[in-house]
């Protein structure tokens, strides 16, 4: 549906090469009235690190990031407000017609799309284009074959429509390949200091007892790392990498920019005196993976420590603020290549989509 809206949303001037391995993302999200949310957002990350925001409030496409306010000119800004402007009215259109292929009469639901590139160290480049629907894909790009996959019956009329639009399809393409790459390398280059800081992380590790139980549950809390990428494992007797018994939050976002991780091992009287346990994590910024061992007789959170439900509470917040940043795209990354989901292509579109789309 939005294709030529994203194509110039998305618009830039060409960057110099940048080394490392990199990502480019924007995610687009619309959802149904009622909620108390704002009912579309548009987020940009460069290397997971968000450097523009929009959304149906503010009606601003504004900077989240100093190095993007300062390369970037007033024209550029009130360009890229009525780009997503438009953008807006059409992801309700499509939450309409969506309703419709579904059957569906009311309640909340939502349209999400990302879309972006990669570009690897090696010189290999990636993309992709996907749009989803109620958390769950609705619509896929191939930029190889210029076609478009449906993963659900309701998206057929759409991937049709859009199939036959050739033109369309290949300037979606050359933007994937070319113009995305250029934009990606020239944010790399102006968000330098930023993206290629490095932040070691600071490690707690709390206890208390399991409720209703006599087991313990052990917390290794990983906080204000940077970059994101980090490996935590729970391991026994120094070799035994554990899975089972152990909870695993996601990656989320601290408000100064760093992120913070959580692991929570559980463990039965027998296994606590039985074995040595210990939490290893490696992070870019340390030299060698760090090892933070677990003693039995701390003090427990329930003798005035931080409880494990405080902890969870924080960052159950932060988890809630991190799905408003990046437009509360709900349904989950796919494996190892991070697909994401382009414009909403007015692909849900009905009867209201532009020369940027084809009409779903």
């Amino acid at each position: 549906m939005l294709t030529a809206v994203v194509l110039a949303i998305l618009c830039c001037v060409h960057a110099g090469s940048g080394a490392g391995s990199h990502s480019l993302r924007y995610f687009f999200t619309g959802v149904s009235g009622g909620t108390g949310f704002p009912e579309f957002t548009a987020v940009g990350l460069v290397d997971n690190v968000q450097h523009v925001h929009y959304d149906s409030v503010t009606k601003k496409m504004r900077p989240t990031q100093d190095w993007m306010a300062k390369t970037e000119s007033p024209e550029y800004w009130e360009r890229e407000t009525q780009n997503l402007v438009g953008a807006e009215q059409i992801f309700k259109a499509n939450i309409g017609v969506a309703m419709q292929r579904f059957n569906q009469t009311g309640g909340v639901h939502t349209a999400q799309v990302m879309y972006g590139c990669e570009l690897d160290d090696d010189g290999t480049k990636r993309a992709f284009d996907q749009e989803g629907y109620d958390g769950k894909d609705f619509i896929i790009f191939d930029k190889d074959t210029l076609t478009w996959t449906a993963p659900v019956q309701q998206a057929v009329i759409t991937k049709h429509k859009w199939d036959a639009n050739k033109a369309r399809n290949q300037g979606l393409k050359a933007y994937l390949e070319t113009e995305c790459i250029e934009c990606l390398q020239k944010y790399v280059q102006n968000g330098r200091e930023t993206l290629e800081r490095r932040v070691p992380p600071e490690v707690t590790l709390l206890q208390r007892k399991a409720c209703g139980s006599a087991d313990m549950e052990v917390l290794c809390h990983v906080t204000g790392f940077f970059p994101r990428a980090v490996a935590v494992n729970w391991v026994r007797d120094g070799q035994d990498q554990l899975e089972e018994g152990v909870q695993s939050g996601e990656v989320l976002p601290n408000q100064d920019g760093t992120y913070q991780l959580r692991k929570i091992l559980t463990l039965s009287p027998e296994e606590q005196g039985r074995h040595h346990y210990s939490c290893q994590v490696d992070h870019i910024s340390f030299k060698e993976r760090q090892i933070y061992i677990w003693d039995p007789n701390m003090r427990s959170s329930s003798e005035g420590g931080p409880p494990i439900e405080i902890i969870a509470a924080v960052i159950m917040t932060l988890l809630a603020l991190a799905a408003a940043v990046i437009g509360r795209v709900i349904w989950k990354r796919r494996q190892g290549a991070q697909k994401g989901y382009s414009p909403a292509q007015n692909k849900e579109g009905s009867n209201t989509s532009s020369d940027n789309t084809t009409n779903a």
